[in-house]
């Protein structure tokens, strides 16, 4: 349903938006795409022109993409199954095959080409371009055994992010647009959490805003009530009384590590609103929960 909004209203919205383009001309915001966003058509559409927006009022957009959904359905077809340890998926060697592929190839550059129809011009990378993202084997914490951690495969920690080729890439006005794949020492390839990913990038690039896009409202309160601001130290009574669990806990983590580490604020927003980025980084009212850094 298209609303009809008066050539006034229209003004007003332009002139609400007017502070905020001044406030964050110039600066890096880094976008986590996932879930919803990433598969229905009007959500996609209205994605990429809000990035292409973002950029064109002068800020410096780089969007981070995760796959899992995706990842799945190639798997299903090659006959495997996905498995899942502490929320990380399970990476042999064949599996990293179909994620690199699905990551790095397909969804990387259905992603770029949104955003290229939308009148941007972005540009897909993967980690191992100009060594972006070095990463060594994750090991996850046995409670039963604890000298004994975990192995799930080919799934890597970030040592290190170069920031030059987004640099490089922002400079002449492209949209970096980053497949969550690292690069170990012996050049093994690692699959890293998008969300992860995202905000040692943001950190990296001393970004203005983290926003992570998520199939929730935000951050629930014990009572499922959106909650709009939060600090870190709420997060962490949250975290130890149950509140949070399960999918958001990564989510959370990235961006409490973000918050702390010189991102100014951490935006977790519900992309299945139309036009999420522009409501929670233009307007008033926003969609979502803020961390702010302190």
């Amino acid at each position: 349903m298209t609303v009809q909004i008066s050539p006034e209203q229209n003004a007003s919205i332009l002139a609400e938006a007017l502070p905020y383009i001044r406030r964050f001309h110039g600066k890096t915001i880094v976008v986590k795409y996932g879930g919803n966003a990433m598969v229905d058509e009007t959500l996609k559409k209205s994605f990429a022109r809000d990035v292409v927006l973002l950029k064109l009022v002068g800020m410096n957009v780089a969007v981070v993409h995760g796959g899992g959904p995706q990842i799945e359905n190639l798997l299903l077809r090659v006959g495997k199954k996905g498995e899942f340890v502490q929320g990380m998926r399970v990476t042999d060697g064949e599996t990293m095959e179909v994620v690199e592929m699905v990551l790095g190839g397909q969804v990387n550059k259905d992603v770029v080409n949104l955003i290229n129809q939308a009148g941007g011009k972005a540009v897909g990378v993967t980690g191992k371009d100009a060594g972006m993202i070095s990463a060594q084997k994750l090991l996850l914490p046995n409670r039963q055994n604890p000298e004994n951690p975990i192995s799930v495969g080919q799934v890597g920690e970030i040592t290190q992010i170069n920031p030059s080729l987004i640099d490089h890439l922002q400079t002449g006005g492209f949209i970096p647009v980053i497949a969550p794949i690292g690069v170990g020492e012996d050049g093994e390839t690692f699959n890293i959490n998008a969300d992860i990913v995202a905000g040692k990038t943001a950190e990296v690039l001393k970004a203005e805003k983290l926003v992570l896009l998520t199939n929730t409202p935000g951050v629930l309160d014990k009572n499922g009530a959106l909650i709009t601001g939060i600090t870190p130290r709420q997060i962490d009574e949250m975290v130890e009384d149950g509140t949070l669990s399960g999918g958001m806990l990564p989510k959370i983590a990235s961006a409490l590590d973000a918050a702390r580490n010189g991102v100014r604020s951490v935006h977790i927003i519900d992309g299945r609103v139309e036009h999420a980025l522009l409501l929670e980084i233009l307007t008033d009212k926003g969609v979502g929960t803020m961390i702010k850094s302190h």
